[in-house]
């Protein structure tokens, strides 16, 4: 009730069925017999994931009047576009909201920005520009519509949102057919609650009467609910179902360069065949990067401008960009060496490097550097800081210098621009000389951003305990050197 005795029209998330509530309704109702999985040879891609269906809701309604911590809006690049889910927003929201839209500057399509929420019971809007659809410009489509619906997922984890609520984002004005529409939209939502489920604790998608019965018939395919649905849905999934994150796979983009070119992966190497081209593969035209050599004649001669210099740069990261999106990388990933936790005072995201899960001297390192790069990119356009838990590493985690170089020299500008501060924690004396070398000698502009943390207490003066997620061997063993932390926080009034 509102303070004037009036029912709100505001819909708590919290009391709307979950998608797996009617499902279990139906169970009970007609005592369908499960399917035994002892008896299914074939798994979904998708397969069922209580943890993850209780997270997903299904609603008929306006979008505009969920009480959840982010709603979404789909509008044009001028954020100014008249469709049925924008006016309502802006009608509840009120005219302040117009006012902060002006300050955004636009929004390209694919992107999404952060606006407060005003007069709504949303605490923010995210405001995302779906593509028009054309055909003959299919890929394109979906891709863009892809990364409206990573970028939205993205933002709401980093400022820690529980719960979004989505609008159908591509709208009738821009003609993109609904159910091929849908698909990427749930896909895209199930491959990142699979990976940072842990992050939302809500994801509504509110429809309309018409939108209704296509989300009705494609959501089984993607959150099954029970084995049995997984089997029965198997087959109405779709050729292209993205790659790890959801992604359209696009063939265009898996053309590789052989070692070989001419000759089948399958041959039988000769001797001689061998040794003539074995130079195949190696050289700069090979690799796309023009005559290096005379590149780098130009750089000592003084004679490749500046301009060229970063836009020679930009391309190289962009190749390895790419090779990081297409590259299959869960073995890194499964080390958990790299992560994104909360933020520190400032507000900047944390992101944490783990020393003692990186095992140098085995696992292919050039994969590691492609999983940073894809790790951080979207990390790195805004300011953040870096963690590095030094904590009861040995040779066998020491990072080499020149893979450490490496990865200085390949990463973008904005990775060393938007870095504030580094943290090295449970530094050794033999590790404080290595970094005070590398950052005098190798590299420069990175000393004044190294902090050396002893304990955890003096990390907890810039990152409070509740923004970090420590690995217990490391707490154990600050607790041994340095006793036990206590929160010198005082209690929340809350509690």
């Amino acid at each position: 009730m509102d303070p004037l005795g009036a029912p709100s029209q505001f819909v708590d998330v919290d009391s709307l069925p979950g998608w797996s509530d009617a499902y279990e309704a139906k169970q009970l109702d007609s005592h369908q017999s499960p399917v035994e999985k002892g008896h299914v040879d074939v798994r979904s891609p998708f397969p069922c994931r209580k943890d993850i269906n209780e997270k997903i809701i299904l609603w008929k309604g306006d979008v505009a009047l969920l009480n959840c911590t982010a709603i979404v809006n789909t509008s044009n690049e001028t954020l100014t576009e008249k469709n049925p889910v924008s006016e309502s927003i802006f009608m509840y929201a009120g005219p302040d909201l117009k006012d902060e839209l002006k300050k955004l500057k636009g929004c390209r399509t694919g992107e999404a920005k952060l606006t407060k929420g005003f007069n709504l019971a949303a605490r923010f809007i995210i405001h995302t520009v779906g593509p028009k659809y054309k055909s003959r410009y299919r890929t394109a489509a979906e891709s863009s519509l892809y990364s409206c619906y990573r970028n939205v997922l993205q933002l709401a984890k980093e400022q820690a949102m529980c719960s979004v609520g989505f609008c159908v984002i591509n709208t009738l004005k821009r003609c993109y057919p609904l159910e091929d529409a849908t698909h990427i939209a749930l896909r895209t939502v199930r491959r990142f609650l699979e990976v940072h489920g842990e992050t939302l604790e809500k994801v509504v998608f509110a429809v309309s009467e018409l939108e209704e019965a296509t989300y009705q018939k494609l959501l089984p395919l993607y959150f099954p609910r029970s084995l049995e649905e997984e089997v029965q849905s198997l087959p109405y999934l779709p050729a292209d179902i993205g790659n790890a994150e959801g992604e359209p796979v696009v063939p265009e983009r898996q053309i590789r360069i052989t070692e070989k070119p001419g000759i089948p992966d399958d041959a039988s190497d000769e001797e001689g065949l061998e040794a003539d081209l074995s130079f195949i593969g190696s050289h700069a035209f090979a690799r796309m990067e023009g005559d290096v050599d005379k590149q780098r004649r130009l750089i000592l001669q003084g004679q490749l401008s500046e301009a060229a210099l970063q836009k020679q740069h930009q391309r190289n990261y962009n190749r390895w960009l790419c090779q990081a999106r297409a590259e299959d990388l869960s073995d890194i990933a499964s080390l958990k060496a790299l992560y994104q936790t909360g933020v520190d005072n400032c507000g900047r995201t944390v992101m944490v490097v783990v020393g003692r899960n990186i095992p140098v001297t085995l696992i292919d390192m050039e994969k590691a550097l492609l999983y940073f790069i894809h790790v951080m990119d979207h990390i790195a356009v805004k300011e953040y800081v870096l963690v590095y838990f030094h904590t009861l590493t040995n040779d066998y985690n020491q990072l080499d210098s020149n893979f450490l170089k490496k990865l200085y020299d390949v990463v973008d500008a904005k990775y060393k621009r938007n870095l504030k501060a580094l943290y090295f924690v449970h530094p050794t004396f033999r590790s404080k000389v290595s970094a005070w070398f590398f950052t005098t000698f190798t590299v420069s502009g990175l000393k004044d951003k190294i902090h050396y943390v002893e304990s955890l207490q003096q990390l907890f003066t810039a990152i409070p305990p509740e923004q970090i997620d420590l690995p217990p061997f490391v707490l154990e063993y600050d607790a041994r050197e340095n006793g036990p932390y206590y929160s010198s926080y005082p209690p929340s009034p809350d509690l």
